[in-house]
């Protein structure tokens, strides 16, 4: 009988293929090796080595491609990948609760947003357990923190200011539209020619490819957005996602993160030139030892230089510091406040819920609870309810 035989992927490790599935061996070659030939030993039971959390993740990733939206399939890949990258050599049966945690708090993020590291590797192993890959979930006790109410609002005065830092036209496009419109992240950046319905000025979307598969989604688009899309559908209309980067490639999740971070940096930076504040030379001496002191060049491992320590040092702190002077924008907070602004404008709660894609309204209330505490706000309603 012929096995399929280990293929190496660069930067993940090694795989075999079987029965049209890829499986995870392990990252380094001599151990990728041991486990094939313990798969081999047992054609009939082709599974995913149960000590490999590796073999696991990659596994899960699969099934979520297979039976999840693209967006939810990359929502858990990124995540994923990250803790892959932690933890390359974890066997599953060793995780604990203290790896998930120490990982997510190694970023800089939300309460909301270390929930959803948290969350991504809790799901990943409680479907492990119940499809019988392992035979317990070792962070079945890990403990999730609930979500932070999400009261961002970006008023119209600070976007007009936050469109002033921005210096690419492809990412200004994605901020305008999603501010106008209050589209999903997922839908600005998958729309094709094929959803633009320019005729009623909106992007349909069928309920095959929209989030629950319920039921269709329709974007409306006001004149700035409607002006963004036929002038795109000029320039990629023959294929592929309207929205590209700088380069001509579809934007990803990754490349909008660092397009709104370089858009901090440039407020932050501009905010420590403005107090006069600088990098004090005892911050820079105390980060050096932490450093990596070498560096890759063409493949080769090269020492770093005091003047390059150094310089690495004060690049590091001070984008800590410009970070915590800035505010830190996103495609969701401007979707966010399109129904934040919608709501105080006088737009009843469910044209609102239409218009974000709600498929229940009462998930308006619940997110947009903030209202109630802004004095202003509830003034101008009671009037209104009073005549």
């Amino acid at each position: 009988m012929k096995f399929p035989k280990p293929w190496h992927r660069k930067g993940r490790g090694w795989f075999v293929t079987f029965d049209g599935r890829q499986i995870k061996l392990g990252t380094k070659r001599a151990e990728a090796f041991d486990r094939y030939r313990q798969l081999i030993a047992e054609p009939k039971k082709r599974a995913v080595p149960s000590d490999s959390l590796l073999a696991i993740i990659d596994v899960f990733l699969e099934w979520v491609q297979r039976h999840r939206s693209g967006e939810t399939y990359e929502w858990y890949r990124y995540r994923l990948q990250r803790f892959s990258e932690k933890y390359p050599d974890l066997r599953a049966g060793d995780l604990r609760p203290y790896h998930v945690e120490t990982w997510a708090d190694a970023y800089d993020q939300s309460v909301t947003s270390r929930r959803n590291y948290l969350r991504s590797v809790k799901r990943c192993m409680k479907w492990a357990k119940k499809q019988g890959y392992t035979e317990s979930n070792p962070i079945a006790d890990l403990e999730v923190p609930a979500a932070e109410a999400k009261e961002v609002c970006v008023s119209p005065e600070e976007f007009t200011a936050l469109l002033g830092w921005v210096k690419s036209g492809p990412l200004a496009d994605l901020i305008e539209v999603t501010y106008e419109c209050g589209c999903r992240p997922q839908e600005l950046l998958r729309v094709t020619a094929k959803e633009v319905d320019l005729e009623n000025k909106r992007w349909v979307f069928p309920r095959s490819g929209s989030k629950g598969k319920k039921l269709s989604r329709v974007v409306y688009l006001p004149d700035k957005s409607l002006d963004i899309t036929k002038r795109l559908l000029l320039k990629h209309g023959d294929g592929g996602p309207l929205f590209r980067n700088s380069s001509g490639r579809p934007w990803t999740t990754d490349a909008v993160n660092c397009g709104f971070l370089a858009v901090q940096m440039r407020m932050g930076k501009d905010e420590m030139q403005r107090l006069g504040e600088t990098i004090p030379e005892e911050g820079i001496a105390a980060l050096i030892p932490t450093l990596q002191p070498m560096r890759r060049v063409k493949g080769k491992s090269v020492q770093k230089n005091a003047a390059e320590l150094r310089c690495e040092a004060k690049r590091k702190l001070t984008h800590t510091r410009a970070a915590k002077l800035a505010p830190r924008y996103s495609l969701y907070s401007l979707r966010h406040s399109f129904a934040t602004n919608a709501l105080q404008r006088g737009v009843d709660s469910l044209t609102v819920a239409v218009l974000l894609g709600h498929q229940d309204p009462s998930t308006l209330s619940k997110v947009y609870q903030h209202l109630s505490l802004d004095p202003e706000h509830m003034l101008k309603q009671a009037h209104r309810a009073a005549g």
